[in-house]
């Protein structure tokens, strides 16, 4: 393995002292621009370590309570120059992300908290009903005069970098322990897929820096060649989609990155006047991931903005996940995506058999640098066409999760028969055909109904299609136990009559045109959809406000919390 990534920081300060590092485009605050040259990030991250080294030692975990923009990047380079844990965390006050921010802050039991002035205030508000930390520290406010005072000492592959809190798709969030070889493995993997040039290339993007892909794409990516990020706050590009694109459109050889829901979403919002302006020619990479990818949004997408000069093989769906530090498998650069038709009949008992009317599913692509097999539950690796559990191994997996040794041995510490070295057990289903991956969903979300197999992303898509009242991806279902206790019409909890086994439940958002619908006309509009597709009964259909369903940190329904919520009522 070649040197520590983090090493390039300080190359790049002594090569390319006055090129662009990081720019943060202030949309929130004006639109006003703010750059690190590689010179000024080097020097910022050396004073801040000094700062830190005098507060706590190695091993000690440093939480970044700080808001999205260049403090944020030199919080990061600064912990890790000085050989402490990062926690990537996020500034309180997150709309729907506070029991998130809670649970990982106390996990990770934090010596110092980082944040800045503006932030203080209600970083002070948080910590009142936290464990305070031994130290508040604002990155803003540290002299950059500390720097002379640096002393650099070696990094090495099994040295812990940060605790990457995961989503919380299914579970309550954990801390997986990522090393600085780990990142240095997998930022050199993503290198290779996006073919990027040194110091020429820029990576244009608007992800939180808190979640693995924001934080590997925009903070650790540039490092491999001296490129430039420039990004935004993730609200400027809630606000004004179009922001992200006129960003990309400003450079001749970019690549992006960003969930499946932001391509349909700005397919959506991106109006005809505001096409007129943007040239997407430059756009090397659209990596599509952190979340099922729609072929529908694909073909949206490229459909919107091909008279932009958008190529078709921009876009890269990928798949990924926080215990493989962030990146897995995509399809390769100017590949146009593969979208194969498979019988659902078929799908649902195990078998990927191509089909001319079906269940169309988004290729992955292949694995660069990392093994990827699909396991049996006996763990065998299947054949190509078999649905089973997709294992991980390479040196970009992380070790372990924080403090939780009996998880970390149950999905760090598989074995596969047949091979050596033990494998990640991602817990998502998936299946190799023609040598690409496809992921079919996740093990626990699988809804088992008299004894057959039903993904719960294609009843959301089939229920969110059969009606204009139902908010496009705000659609959970998932299954309860016949004795389960559930709400009646009424709103009163109590047991499901007269049934057995699993029953399938919809949950969905009203659209914003939907407002005036009937809810009882959508529920037979529901229901009527799913049995004609999937042979299914819908046990009972909720249709709630507006931002109602628990979402993850990259924008994912949530289907557990979702089951938790409506077992305790809230939907009703």
């Amino acid at each position: 393995m070649r040197d520590m990534l983090l090493a390039q920081v300080a190359r790049w300060a002594r090569e390319l002292p006055r090129e662009p590092a990081y720019t943060f485009v202030d949309h929130l605050g004006g639109g006003t621009r703010h750059t690190l040259t590689w010179g000024r990030a080097d020097l910022k991250a050396r004073a801040l370590a000094v700062r830190l080294r005098e507060l706590a030692g190695p091993g000690d975990r440093v939480a970044l309570l700080v808001p999205q923009g260049l403090d944020y990047v030199v919080a990061m380079l600064g912990t890790l120059y000085a050989r402490l844990v990062a926690v990537p965390l996020f500034a309180p006050g997150l709309p729907g992300h506070g029991e998130r921010l809670a649970g990982a802050y106390a996990d990770a039991d934090p010596v110092i908290v980082l944040t800045t002035t503006a932030a203080l205030p209600g970083v002070t508000d948080f910590l009142a009903t936290a464990q305070a930390p031994k130290h508040v520290l604002t990155v803003d406010t540290v002299s950059d005069l500390l720097a002379d005072e640096w002393e650099p000492a070696p990094f090495h592959p099994g040295d812990l970098a940060y605790l990457q809190y995961t989503s919380g798709s299914t579970r309550t969030p954990a801390g997986v322990e990522i090393t600085h070889g780990n990142l240095t493995a997998n930022a050199t993997q993503l290198w290779e897929l996006f073919r990027a040039t040194p110091r020429t290339s820029v990576a244009a993007l608007w992800l939180p820096l808190f979640h693995d892909m924001g934080l590997v794409a925009t903070v650790a990516m540039p490092m491999m060649g001296g490129n430039q990020a420039a990004f935004m706050d993730p609200v400027a590009f809630v606000m004004r989609p179009v922001r992200w694109l006129r960003l990309l459109s400003e450079f001749a050889d970019v690549f992006t990155a960003g969930p499946n829901f932001a391509y349909e979403y700005t397919a959506a919002r991106v109006t005809p006047e505001e096409k007129a302006g943007l040239d997407l020619s430059g756009v090397r990479v659209m990596l599509n991931g952190a979340e099922p990818v729609r072929p529908g949004a694909i073909e949206a997408f490229d459909a919107a903005f091909a008279g932009c000069g958008l190529r078709p093989e921009a876009h890269t769906p990928a798949y990924g996940l926080a215990e493989a530090t962030v990146f897995v498998t995509a399809t390769g650069r100017d590949e146009r995506p593969v979208v194969t038709t498979f019988d659902r009949d078929a799908l649902r008992d195990g078998r990927a058999v191509p089909a001319a009317t079906g269940t169309r599913l988004v290729s992955c692509g292949r694995p660069y640098g990392q093994r990827v097999r699909v396991v049996g539950p006996s763990s065998r690796a299947l054949p190509d066409g078999e649905v089973g559990e997709i294992w991980v191994q390479g040196p970009n997996v992380a070790r372990a999760y924080w403090r939780d040794p009996a998880r970390s041995t149950e999905v760090f510490g598989a074995v596969l028969e047949g091979a050596e070295g033990t494998w990640l057990r991602t817990g998502d289903l998936g299946v190799l055909h023609d040598g690409r991956l496809y992921v079919t969903g996740r093990i626990k979300d699988l809804i088992i109904v008299d004894g057959r197999n039903h993904y719960p992303q294609d009843i959301e898509a089939t229920a969110q299609e059969s009606h204009p009242a139902i908010r496009r991806d705000r659609v959970a279902a998932f299954a309860v136990p016949g004795d389960a206790v559930t709400p009646d019409a009424g709103g009163v909890l109590g047991p499901v009559p007269g049934e057995a086994g699993e029953r399938v439940v919809v949950v969905a958002e009203r659209s914003r045109g939907g407002e005036g619908a009937d809810a009882g006309e959508v529920a037979r509009s529901v229901r009527a959809a799913v049995r004609k597709y999937h042979d299914l009964s819908v046990h009972d259909f909720v249709l709630t406000t507006a931002g109602t369903l628990p979402r993850t940190s990259s924008g994912k329904i949530a289907r557990q919390a979702c089951l938790r919520a409506y077992l305790e009522g809230l939907f009703v």
